[in-house]
């Protein structure tokens, strides 16, 4: 799958990991850039869901049609799917999601 950030912060974080521990912390940086790199690898969001360690899901209410990754605890990667085949996926934050 393609990626693309919803800010020039989130690609920076992604790309650099220093930036990405001085926003998140050293464990939640980690997890947010090797999840990155697994989404890269998938073909669709099928091969996404299947692997359970990422506990891949899709959320409700004003988030309807955005996925959550488990990065650490509460904190979830917050993506959508674009493009025709759902072959890009954008990543739009990192959160804290209590509903688990």
């Amino acid at each position: 799958m393609q990626i693309r950030f919803r800010t020039k912060s989130l690609q920076r974080q992604y790309e650099n990991s220093s930036e990405a521990v001085k926003t998140y912390g050293k464990g939640v940086a980690k997890k947010y850039i090797q999840r990155i790199n697994i989404i890269k690898t998938v073909r669709n969001l099928n091969e996404l869901i299947q692997v359970r360690a990422l506990r891949c899901h899709p959320l409700s209410g004003e988030r309807k049609g955005q996925y959550a990754i488990k990065l650490t605890g509460f904190i979830r990667l917050i993506f959508t799917l674009e493009g025709d085949q759902l072959e890009i996926v954008c990543i739009e934050e990192v959160s804290k999601h209590y509903d688990d």
